[in-house]
């Protein structure tokens, strides 16, 4: 019985270890996200980090990546920054597999 509690034990620390890498790659995929965006309307410096925390707290209003993807398709509309759907949500996708191959390299 031991041996199952054991393996009980293991599934669930690989569970929790799966879903921490999980968030730190979202959220770091939200904060080169955020300074790509940042870029394409004109920010620096430090104006480009607070965006990119802008878009790092988009991502808890909801479950998903809706929220994200609303928030950057509202402030591209709203400065006349012309990206369609498609980049944006292929940025978005090829973001974050660099923030899980970052996350997996350190």
């Amino acid at each position: 019985m031991a041996s199952m509690d054991d393996r009980k034990d293991a599934f669930e620390k690989k569970f929790a270890h799966d879903e921490e890498l999980k968030f730190k790659a979202l959220a770091r995929r939200n904060k080169l996200l955020g300074l790509w965006a940042a870029e394409k309307l004109g920010k620096t410096g430090a104006d480009a980090d607070a965006y990119a925390l802008e878009v790092i707290k988009a991502d808890f209003e909801e479950a998903g990546d809706e929220d994200v993807f609303r928030k950057v398709r509202a402030d591209f509309d709203a400065a006349g920054v012309t990206q369609s759907d498609h980049q944006i949500r292929r940025t978005m996708e090829e973001l974050l597999a660099q923030a899980v191959m970052q996350i997996q390299n350190t």
